[in-house]
């Protein structure tokens, strides 16, 4: 079975990992942070029980036997033999670019990678890589292993060969991956930052409170989750990240970033991941 490389061990890459271990991939998870591959392995093992609960889909999952395939490393070197890189650190540019560049000293130029970004321009990651034809983004949604759907997008140089690469990867993990082609925000980014941006902002000008918009588009609308229970899921921090990405390539008023969001995400109320957000959250990270 191919080897996968996972950069960036927070919500998203523990849940990559465990998706791609379940489906018999060896799976090489890299962050730059000691303490957070320190609390990897436990906090994957709680999630595979708690997505057990949630799912049929994944009630056959054996924490241990995918734990086994999943290999943590602080050393990008680690990711050489990898089939597949999947890249998911934080929403910054600057930072992705970084990366990048290291990367170009320690990956084959075989290697197929998927950029997991919510915004940032694919073509411009691919850019930064002696092979931009198989570069590609891969846009997984949250939470990882219970969402069918993968947006995956073409950056100017993708090749149809990488495309099709990516198709079968996201079939192989029992996903449907959705082609669309490379602009900041894509379509689902582009389209849900509005809707959480302005949901914060009815709750800052006090005509409804969370609440209320949530159960509105839940009950109205029939959409699973409301808009801010959506932005604490992602973490408002990474909202906040993405709508300045989204204002600062269109220069485009709609997608200036509530003051709200700022001033919740200076108090350390980030969502799910923190406990509080636009929601209160017990431990296991339910209402």
């Amino acid at each position: 079975m191919a080897t996968v490389g996972v950069i960036g061990a927070g919500v998203m890459g523990k849940d990559i990992a465990l998706t791609c271990a379940a489906h018999g991939y060896d799976v090489v998870l890299c962050d730059s942070e000691p303490e957070v591959l320190a609390s990897a392995n436990g906090q994957m093992r709680r999630l595979v029980r708690k997505y057990r609960m949630m799912s049929e889909a994944v009630s056959g999952w054996r924490a241990d036997e995918i734990l086994g395939r999943i290999r943590l490393t602080d050393t990008p070197a680690d990711l050489a033999g990898a089939d597949w890189i999947v890249e998911n650190i934080v929403e910054d540019a600057d930072a992705k670019e970084q990366l990048y560049r290291s990367l170009r000293e320690v990956l084959p130029e075989g290697v197929r990678i998927a950029v997991n970004t919510s915004c940032i321009s694919i073509t411009r990651i691919a850019a930064l890589l002696p092979r931009p034809d198989r570069v590609i983004g891969m846009h997984f949604m949250n939470p990882v292993p219970l969402i069918e759907g993968i947006e995956v997008i073409r950056g100017h140089h993708t090749s149809d060969e990488t495309t099709r690469a990516a198709e079968a990867f996201a079939a192989s993990l029992t996903k449907r991956p959705i082609v669309v082609n490379d602009m900041p925000g894509f379509v689902s980014n582009r389209l849900s930052h509005l809707f959480m941006n302005e949901a914060a902002f009815l709750v800052q000008d006090g005509v409804a409170g969370p609440e209320e918009i949530d159960a509105i588009f839940k009950l109205g609308y029939g959409h699973k989750m409301g808009p801010l229970e959506t932005a604490d899921l992602i973490g408002l921090d990474t909202v906040v990240d993405s709508l300045k990405v989204l204002y600062d390539e269109f220069q485009d008023p709609k997608f200036r970033c509530c003051p709200l969001l700022k001033k919740m995400v200076a108090a350390g109320l980030l969502g799910r991941k923190s406990g509080q957000g636009f929601h209160t959250y017990a431990a296991g990270g339910s209402l």
